[in-house]
């Protein structure tokens, strides 16, 4: 086998899922979802053959995964504008109507107010929810260290005063 095909198996078995939870957070339309998978899946093979180790294998996945999803969502926006999160009223409804548990519907409206971010927003945030490190994130998305940290506090703030009901709910 090649290095190139060495590599993409390798970032394969290691990081699909998180590819793929990352075109669901971004696209709520399922097919498009997978589209946008696989979109993410061709671009890190044909890049894979220019990676010549000067970053982890992950950090250069995680960096053509979201430079395709922003391209994406840099198309979609010809759609529906984004607002920040803190301009947004009331919350969608969850994308999946078959949700049974009251965990996976708190999910489905967190990615639904993640999809309504900026993307540079979104990115930030997917990627802390994936688990990573701030240097991590500033190496993604080219963002400083201290600009992710502030962007994490900021947006981990507002995404629990969508659910934290208000002092008039309380009383109700």
């Amino acid at each position: 086998m090649s290095k190139q095909t060495d590599l993409y198996t390798q970032a394969g078995e290691r990081f699909a899922p998180a590819l793929a939870r990352l075109a669901r957070a971004v696209e709520r339309d399922s097919e498009k979802a997978r589209d946008l998978e696989q979109d993410m899946h061709a671009a890190l093979w044909v890049s894979l053959s220019r990676f010549k180790q000067q970053c982890a294998l992950k950090t250069w996945v995680y960096r053509v995964a979201h430079n395709v999803a922003a391209d994406h969502v840099n198309k979609a926006s010809k759609g529906p504008k984004r607002v920040p999160l803190n301009e947004i009223e009331e919350l969608p409804s969850p994308a999946n109507p078959e949700c049974e548990t009251g965990q996976s519907i708190i999910l489905a409206q967190v990615q639904d107010l993640i999809r309504e971010l900026p993307f540079p927003d979104s990115q930030v945030m997917l990627l802390w929810l994936e688990g990573e490190s701030t240097n991590a994130i500033a190496e993604v998305t080219g963002l400083s260290t201290s600009a992710v940290g502030v962007r994490v506090h900021r947006l981990k703030k507002l995404l629990a005063a969508h659910f934290t009901p208000s002092n008039e709910e309380i009383s109700l």
